[in-house]
């Protein structure tokens, strides 16, 4: 079967800068894929190419079989994309929106209205598709990006950080219309967030650091990955700590942005120690499971809110 996506040595510069270094990717038919990355990372320049809104300095990228550069039209019919701000026109309507995004798609007469219809019915917007968009809560507004994006009936849903400024109730209403899309119409779904916990619903996760694709696996297997229990301690000169522990213990204590991170065999055994051993030095200490961002470290080396350059 032909992937939904396929990428191969993808490059692009800002530039001097490389924003994508050599990025080999292929995501499935049905997927529900994500890209996690911090600012800077390439997310967003990889989302732009997929969206054929940049052409690549060298490399190939192939959305529904067809290239985004020789192919752009059938790439575009192919997909329905939703950008991190609203390009919706606040001064119309919820229908008037949907009818206009529907005719530039070549969509008239009885079979849009029928597809408005029913995109309104799904997506809970029936009472509100004579209101004009303006009125409408940022969730109720998302909805409504994600009923015109779906009115061709695209095969792939390009989605960029698709939950920002949303309420907590309302991201978690939207994930849910997601992910009924996803498994009624086996629609493949590709999503760029910043966020963990957004990232853990992707069946397939890309961590992206620097212009590099550092991982891709579903979030259980990178996160089994990492085995140990991961200690993290909080204190006035991290850095100094983290030498302190390494040399008091020998063990492999990281500094990681504000933080000492360290990977033990056996947490409860070791948070004692610590304490007894550094109490003055100390602010907070945990333990936990790996996390995604206990996976982000481990690849990259830094904390996930490290000051990266724009992208």
């Amino acid at each position: 079967m032909v992937p939904a996506v396929a990428v191969e040595n993808l490059t692009y510069y800002y530039g001097d800068r490389p924003a994508l270094a050599g990025v080999d990717l292929e995501i499935p038919v049905g997927a529900m894929f994500g890209i996690l990355g911090p600012n800077g990372s390439g997310k967003t320049t990889l989302f732009r190419i997929l969206a054929t809104l940049a052409v690549p300095a060298s490399g190939q990228v192939a959305v529904a079989g067809q290239d985004v550069v020789t192919r752009r039209s059938e790439v575009r019919r192919a997909l329905g994309v939703v950008f991190q701000t609203s390009s919706l026109d606040d001064k119309l309507t919820v229908t008037e929106n949907l009818r206009h995004h529907g005719h530039l798609y070549g969509c008239y007469g009885v079979g849009l209205r029928q597809q408005i219809d029913e995109l309104l019915q799904r997506l809970q917007l029936q009472d509100r598709a004579a209101d004009r968009v303006e009125t409408l809560s940022g969730g109720l507004q998302r909805r409504v990006e994600l009923a015109r994006c779906l009115l061709h009936r695209p095969e792939i849903l390009l989605l960029d950080e698709p939950t920002a400024g949303l309420d907590p109730t309302a991201r978690l209403e939207y994930w849910r219309l997601l992910a009924e899309i996803q498994e009624r119409q086996n629609t493949t779904v590709i999503f760029t967030t910043h966020w963990f916990e957004e990232a853990e619903r992707a069946s397939l996760l890309a961590i992206m650091d620097s212009g590099r694709l550092v991982a891709c696996e579903s979030p259980a297997t990178l996160k089994s990955t990492i085995s140990r229990d991961v200690v993290t301690i909080h204190g006035d000169d991290p850095a100094a700590l983290a030498a302190a522990i390494a040399a008091r213990f020998d063990c492999d204590a990281a500094c990681v942005g504000n933080a000492v991170r360290i990977e033990s065999a056996s947490a409860t055994v070791l948070l004692p120690r610590l304490l007894e051993a550094f109490e003055d030095q100390v602010h907070s200490i945990s333990a936990s499971k790996a996390t995604l961002e206990d996976v982000y470290v481990q690849r990259t080396g830094k904390a996930f809110d490290a000051e990266e350059p724009g992208q």
